[in-house]
C-alpha cells in the first residue's frame, strides 16, 4: 500500500512501514523504516522526524534563510555533491556544466499498480505490487533523476532503483551511479556480509559499525564468491530469532558496491548499486541510464525474520512464474564420478543405477564436445565428440528418457580455450587487450559478450542442441573471473556493465521461448549467486565444495539471503575432493536435503547397504520435497559451538536437522527445539532412520564380537557391504510449547556404554527429525 499526502509518502506492507517526505527546500527526507506503524498521522511523522533546532559548528548551511538546514545532518533519500553534505554520495556525475556539483530537488510524483520493467535488466515481478515514482531535477542543469519505489505487499519487501536522464545539449558523464541510498539513526548497528572464495562461499561475517565507511564490493566482473552483494545491518542484540534486522540485496550479476557509513552526528547511510570500479558512462542529450533494483526488508524477528521475507520475495517475485512452487527434480550429475573420462556406454550404466535409486534427471556435465578431454581445449566449440557419442547426443538423450530419466546438459558458453576451433577462426571473439599479454584462468579466456556476433553465436549453437536433444535442464557454468576487460564494442568505462547486459540478452533469447527448461546457473560454484541470475535460473549450484561440514557454513550463509529452493546441493563421495574429510553418507544427505537434492558420487562402487541407504534417502526427500524446497526455513540458535540446527516448516509438519561438527568426550545432552508450532496442540517427533556402516568403527568392533577380527580384513569388509547397524531412533510426543522450549535427546556415546538407545554421532554425525501433528 502507498499513501501520499501533501508532502509525505508512506509505503506499507503487513509488517513494515517506510516513510519519506519532501522538505521545504525540495529534498527528500527519510523519516522512518522499520516494523509496521498502522494509521500514520501527520503528528506521527513530525514526532518521528529528525529534529533541526540548533546549528552545529562547522556545518555548511544550505541557505542563509535557515542556518539549521544543513544537508550533512538530515536523513536523506538521495544526496548530491557540493552542497554541504560531506557523506558519501550515491552518484558522482561530471555535469553538463563541467562541474561535479549536483543538487536534485523534488519536481513531481505519481503512483501505479504493478512493477515497472527496466530495459535490458531483470526486475522483480508481481501483479500485487504497487509503485511510487518521484522525479527530481538538478537545480542548475537539465538532468532529471527518478527514484522508483515498489512495494511487494505479501513479502514485506520494498525495492528501490534510480533513472537519470539528460535533457541538456552538453553531455554528462556518470562515474558512479548507485541504485539507492537511505539514512537512518544508528541503533548500535552491526554489519553482516557473506564472503569467501572458491569452495568456501558465503561465510557469514559480522562486525560492529564504526565511524567511517564500510564497503562490500566485487570487482571480478561477476557478483563474485569473494563478496556476495547481500548485506544486513542489525541491532547488536539481534539474534537469529529476535531483534531488529535490515536486509539489502541487489538484482544484478556484475560488479557490485554497497557501503554503510556512520557520520559524526550518529546517522547511518546505506547505499547499494553497480560498482564504480573502472565505471564511466556517457550520458548524451536525450539518453537515460537505469540502475538495477535493490530489494530491502526489515524484521523485528531477528535474522530469520528478515531471511524469510527475502525467501518469500524470491520464490514469488524473482523466480520465473513457470517454476514458482514447482518441485525441483532429484538429479544425478556425471562430473565428480567421471570428469572427462566417459563414453555413452559408461554413462548409460550410471544412468540405469541412478534410476534404480529413484533419481529423476541425468545431467551430462563437461566433456561431451569438441576436443574436450581435459580443461586445456575445446571451450567455444559445440561439435559433438564422436568418440564418446558415435551417434550424437539425441540418441543418448532418447535412451535416458526411455529409462524414465530426463536429460540435462552442461554448457560453459561465456568462455573459450585458445586451443579451439572457435578461437582459431575468430580470435577477435575473445576478451583480450591487443597491446597486452593475456592472462588465463583455468586455461581459458572470456568471450566478448559486448559483441553482438558473439551473442548470436552462443544463442544459435545452444538453442540448436537444446531443441535437437529435448533437454529439460541446463547447467550454465562460468569458470573464471574477468581480467583484461577490453572490447572494441564497449567504450572505456562501459565494459563490465555491457558484458552483463549482453549476458542477460543471451539468457532471455535462449530461455524465454523455452520456459520448460530448468536452468541451473553455476560459476565455479557460487561465484554468481545473486538475484539477477535467479530471475533467469530458478536454482544455482551453491558451491563446488560438496563436503557437508563446509556446506553448513556455505548453505547456512546463503540461507540468510536466498531460499533452499534455489540451492543446488549434492551428495558426493567421501573423502571429499575439496577437503579430504571423510563424512558419513547420512550427513551428506541430511545437509543436502535442505536444498535442491542431487547426487554426484560414483554409483559403480557402492555396496548393497549404501545403495539401500541412498534409495531410502531419495524416497524420504521426495515424500518431503515440498517442505525442504519451499517450507519456512529457520536457523535455530545452539548453545553448543559444535552444533548447527536447521528447520523447515510447511504449515503442517516440521523437519529439523541437527548437525555435529567435532565430537566431544562425554558430550552433554543435546536439546532439540522446534519453532512455529501451536503451543497447545500436540505433536509427535520421530528420527528419520539411517544406517551406521561397520567400517566406521574400525577396530572397535572387537568389543562386540566373540572373536578378534582384522578390521581391514576380508570378513569385516564383506560384512560392511552386506550389513549395517541402525542408528538410534527416537520418538517423542509433546505440546508445541514444550517443543519450543526444547526436548532432551537420548545421550550420545560417552566412551563406556552402548545400547540401541545410544546416539552414535561421532565427528560429523547428524540426524533428521520429523515433527507432525497428532
Amino acid at each position: 500500500m502507498i499513501i501520499t499526502t501533501d508532502n509525505a509518502f508512506i509505503l506499507q506492507t503487513p509488517a513494515t512501514t517506510y516513510i519519506l517526505r519532501r522538505t521545504n527546500h525540495g529534498h527528500l527526507e527519510h523519516i522512518y523504516y522499520g516494523p509496521s506503524i498502522p494509521d500514520i498521522t501527520p503528528q506521527d511523522i513530525e514526532s518521528l522526524a529528525h529534529k533541526r533546532t540548533a546549528q552545529a559548528g562547522t556545518t555548511v548551511a544550505y541557505t542563509q534563510e535557515d542556518l539549521t538546514y544543513s544537508l550533512d545532518r538530515i536523513p536523506l533519500e538521495w544526496s548530491g555533491i557540493g552542497k554541504g553534505d560531506y557523506r558519501f554520495s550515491p552518484a558522482e556525475i561530471c555535469m553538463p556544466d563541467g562541474g561535479y556539483i549536483s543538487d536534485f530537488i523534488y519536481k513531481s510524483h505519481n503512483t501505479g499498480d504493478g512493477t515497472l520493467p527496466i530495459k535490458g535488466l531483470p526486475t522483480a515481478k508481481g501483479h500485487n505490487a504497487k509503485h511510487l515514482k518521484i522525479t527530481l531535477k538538478d537545480t542548475s542543469t537539465e538532468l532529471y533523476l527518478t527514484l522508483i519505489y515498489t512495494v511487494f505487499q505479501n513479502s514485506n519487501v520494498i525495492t528501490r532503483r534510480a533513472i537519470i536522464e539528460n535533457r541538456d545539449t552538453p553531455p554528462a558523464k556518470l562515474r558512479r551511479m548507485l541504485s539507492m541510498m537511505l539514512d537512518m539513526p544508528n541503533q548500535d548497528f552491526h554489519i553482516t556480509t557473506f564472503a569467501g572464495d572458491w569452495a568456501k562461499e558465503a561465510h557469514r561475517n559480522t562486525r560492529p559499525l564504526q565511524p567511517g565507511m564500510f564497503v562490500n564490493e566485487s570487482r571480478t566482473g561477476a557478483s563474485s564468491n569473494k563478496h556476495n552483494p547481500g548485506v544486513f545491518i542489525a541491532e547488536s542484540i539481534a539474534t537469529q530469532e529476535s531483534g531488529q534486522v535490515y536486509g539489502f540485496n541487489l538484482v544484478y550479476s556484475g560488479n557490485h558496491f554497497s557501503f554503510v557509513e556512520l557520520n559524526s552526528h550518529g546517522l547511518v547511510r546505506i547505499g547499494m548499486g553497480i560498482s564504480p570500479h573502472c565505471f564511466e558512462w556517457p550520458l548524451n542529450q536525450g539518453e537515460k541510464f537505469e540502475t538495477p533494483e535493490v530489494a530491502m526488508t526489515v524484521s523485528d524477528q531477528g535474522y530469520n525474520g528478515a531471511s524469510q521475507n527475502f525467501h518469500d520475495f524470491i520464490n514469488t517475485n524473482i523466480i520465473l512464474k513457470e517454476w514458482q512452487a514447482k518441485p525441483r527434480p532429484v538429479l544425478y550429475n556425471s562430473w565428480e564420478p567421471c570428469f572427462f573420462n566417459f563414453n555413452e556406454g559408461s554413462l548409460l550404466k550410471l544412468a540405469r543405477q541412478a534410476k534404480s535409486l529413484g533419481m529423476e534427471l541425468f545431467v551430462l556435465d563437461d566433456g561431451w564436445f569438441g576436443a574436450r578431454n581435459s580443461d586445456n581445449a575445446g571451450l567455444g566449440d559445440y561439435e559433438i565428440n564422436r568418440k564418446k557419442f558415435p551417434r550424437g547426443l539425441k540418441p543418448f538423450a532418447d535412451r535416458l528418457r526411455a529409462m524414465g530419466l530426463e536429460f540435462g546438459i552442461w554448457f560453459e558458453p561465456e568462455m573459450v580455450n585458445p586451443d579451439s576451433e572457435l578461437y582459431r577462426t575468430h580470435p577477435e571473439y575473445a576478451v583480450e587487450m591487443p597491446s597486452r599479454h593475456s592472462t588465463m584462468g583455468r586455461n581459458q579466456l572470456v568471450l566478448d559478450l559486448c559483441n553482438p556476433k558473439v551473442r548470436d553465436y552462443i544463442v544459435d549453437n545452444i538453442t540448436s542442441i537444446l531443441d535437437e536433444t529435448g533437454a529439460t535442464y541446463v547447467k550454465w557454468d562460468m569458470n573464471r573471473h574477468i581480467s583484461e576487460f577490453y572490447s572494441p564494442h564497449a567504450p572505456a568505462g562501459t565494459f563490465f556493465h555491457k558484458y552483463i547486459l549482453g549476458l542477460y540478452e543471451i539468457l532471455e533469447r535462449i530461455f524465454h521461448p523455452r520456459p520448460h527448461i530448468l536452468l541451473e546457473s553455476c560459476s565455479s560454484g557460487g561465484n554468481r549467486f545473486d538475484l539477477g541470475m535467479l530471475c533467469f535460473s530458478p536454482q544455482i549450484w551453491t558451491s563446488d565444495c560438496t563436503d557437508p561440514i563446509e556446506r553448513l557454513n556455505i548453505q547456512g550463509g546463503l540461507s540468510h539471503l536466498y531460499p533452499p529452493s534455489t540451492m543446488g546441493a549434492h551428495v558426493s563421495d567421501a573423502p571429499h575432493q575439496q577437503t579430504l574429510r571423510d563424512t558419513p553418507l547420512s550427513t551428506r544427505f541430511n545437509v543436502a536435503s535442505f536444498g535442491v537434492l542431487g547426487y554426484e558420487l560414483d554409483l559403480r562402487h557402492l555396496s548393497k547397504m549404501e545403495r539401500r541407504e541412498i534409495a531410502e534417502q531419495v524416497a524420504f526427500y521426495k515424500a518431503h520435497r515440498q517442505a525442504f524446497q519451499y517450507g519456512t526455513f529457520s536457523r535455530l540458535e545452539s548453545p553448543k559451538d559444535n552444533k548447527v540446527t536447521w528447520q523447515v516448516w510447511d504449515g503442517k509438519k516440521a523437519i529439523s536437522g541437527l548437525f555435529q561438527t567435532m565430537a566431544k568426550v562425554s558430550e552433554n545432552p543435546d536439546i532439540l527445539r522446534f519453532k512455529s508450532f501451536h503451543p497447545k496442540k500436540r505433536y509427535r517427533v520421530s528420527t528419520r532412520p539411517q544406517r551406521l556402516f561397520i567400517k566406521r568403527f574400525g577396530g572397535l568392533v572387537k568389543h562386540i564380537l566373540p572373536v578378534n577380527l582384522n578390521p581391514s580384513g576380508i570378513i569385516l569388509n564383506l560384512a560392511n557391504r552386506l550389513h549395517a547397524l541402525t542408528d538410534c531412533v527416537e520418538t517423542y510426543e509433546a505440546s508445541g510449547a514444550a517443543l519450543a522450549h526444547g526436548i532432551a535427546l537420548s545421550n550420545q556415546f560417552m566412551g563406556s556404554h552402548y545400547n540401541e538407545n545410544t546416539r552414535l554421532l561421532g565427528d560429523y554425525g547428524s540426524n533428521l527429525y520429523v515433527a507432525t501433528s497428532i
